[in-house]
């Protein structure tokens, strides 16, 4: 993480020190800003924009004092910062390389000018594509990455390096540190409570950030106040929410005493842990929206959805799995995803009330059936709305939250100088409705414009 905040500061550093102009690379004119923070909208404002950096925010009044390479007209539409997808997968094997690399446009043509991607398998390939998207010769997002995820010695998932030891786990941030990673996951496949507890400590030494997923076995709160930043999806919350968690985690530390778990809920005992949790600065992504297309499965026919059209057979072919297991599910009668997945939902208002920073993420991607990277996030905010945020606050779990667990608020969350120049301008106010997302007029990514017109040929040749 310390390497990635060094890079960033020089960069911009560099760009504060240029000698000071009136003429730009772009001009946004006729801009109604939209300040997520503050709630509010600044009408009549152009955005000055060079290399990958806002330069400046004035009145249309001044218009007349500032050239450009080029302008672009808002014609009065809303601009904000570029949406943040905090959860994300590109992976499959080499085989799926392509497949995972023609994803990329779907997110600016959603607006999502940010992603991070939670670990796979083809982690070179990815490193590939950040660079060049950082260097415009690639059409994407802007891409923080965790590598290979961290697993016991039965890692859950292909690609993944494995840690059983203490010594294991310094040559595994060794690796990380070598591919410049920006944080460090974490999955439970077979990790040990013990090893876990240690690749936090030991991340916490170097300064890398940490999330993922815990050993049932292990406590949220023992892991937050070692260090842990963040933790993904709701389960390892909910667990620490229950009277009974202690003697179902001697007895049981396995996914099939969730049922116990939701029914034995506690609201005290969880206003207790979500205030613990915030007083360590605790990052949680509950991701919803995809908890309901995994319930769903056998109910719901997916074979005409539109965004189906963008993914290929390759990928098409991995959600197999999950279908599988739901059928599994249904037929054993098992409705605990749903249950659990209620439970979910019902605790965001607490959770955002108590201060705990809750990440906007997705969870797209192959293997995870018909949630499909762009729309995906767009739908994850209708979801933390439909649980009972504002507009606004469900934009700040995306847009202010998702830089702040990198420690880049300095750069990202709002439309002023010395900005990253990662913007969306939409046909109508997202503050008033969530779906207002979905007009989207164009995407900027670090200063360079995809007009509507160009979204739609980037998506035209997915088909392909």
């Amino acid at each position: 993480m310390n390497i990635l905040r060094a890079l960033v500061v020089l960069l911009f550093l560099g760009s504060c020190n240029t000698k000071t102009t009136n003429h730009f690379d772009l001009i946004i004119t006729n801009a109604t800003i939209i300040d997520v923070l503050g709630n509010t909208l600044t009408k009549s404002q152009l955005i000055a924009i060079s290399q990958d950096t806002i330069r400046m925010v004035d009145d249309m009044t001044n218009l007349n004092k500032y050239k450009a390479s080029q302008t672009y007209d808002a014609a009065n539409k809303f601009v904000m910062p570029g949406l943040w997808d905090n959860h994300v997968h590109f992976r499959g094997g080499d085989t799926l390389i392509e497949e995972n690399k023609k994803l990329l446009p779907l997110f600016l043509a959603y607006g999502i000018t940010n992603i991070r991607d939670a670990g796979g398998d083809i982690t070179p390939s990815v490193l590939k594509w950040k660079n060049q998207i950082n260097n415009k010769k690639l059409a994407g997002p802007t891409i923080f990455t965790s590598g290979p995820k961290l697993d016991g010695n039965k890692p859950a998932w292909p690609g993944s390096i494995i840690v059983d030891s203490n010594d294991d786990v310094k040559i595994a941030l060794d690796s990380l540190e070598l591919l410049n990673v920006d944080y460090v996951k974490m999955y439970d496949g077979s990790l040990k409570k013990e090893i876990f507890y240690e690749i936090i400590k030991q991340a916490e030494a170097r300064g890398l950030k940490t999330t993922g997923h815990m050993p049932l076995s292990a406590d949220i709160l023992t892991a937050t106040t070692l260090g842990l930043d963040g933790t993904e999806h709701m389960y390892y919350v909910i667990k620490s929410c229950s009277p009974l968690v202690d003697s179902l985690t001697q007895t049981n530390p396995s996914y099939s005493m969730f049922p116990q778990i939701v029914e034995s809920y506690d609201p005290k005992l969880a206003d207790s842990v979500l205030k613990k949790l915030a007083s360590q600065n605790a990052f949680i992504t509950p991701t919803l929206y995809i908890g309901k297309v995994l319930s769903e499965l056998t109910e719901v026919d997916h074979k005409e959805d539109s965004l189906l059209n963008y993914i290929d057979k390759g990928i098409q072919k991995t959600y197999q799995g999950r279908i599988e297991t739901a059928k599994k599910a249904k037929s054993q009668g098992n409705s605990s995803r749903s249950q659990l997945g209620q439970l979910a939902t019902d605790m965001i208002v607490p959770l955002y009330k108590s201060g705990v920073k809750v990440l906007a993420g997705s969870d797209s991607g192959a293997f995870n059936s018909f949630v499909y990277p762009g729309e995906s996030l767009h739908l994850e905010l209708q979801s933390l709305v439909a649980a009972g945020l504002t507009p606004q606050q469900a934009l700040i779990t995306s847009m202010i939250n998702g830089p702040e667990f990198f420690g880049l608020r300095e750069f990202y969350g709002s439309i002023a100088e010395h900005k990253v120049a990662n913007l969306v301008i939409l046909e109508r106010n997202p503050l008033e409705n969530i779906k207002n997302l979905d007009n989207i007029k164009a995407t900027i990514i670090k200063g360079k414009v995809y007009d509507k017109k160009m979204l739609d040929n980037l998506l035209q040749e997915l088909k392909k």
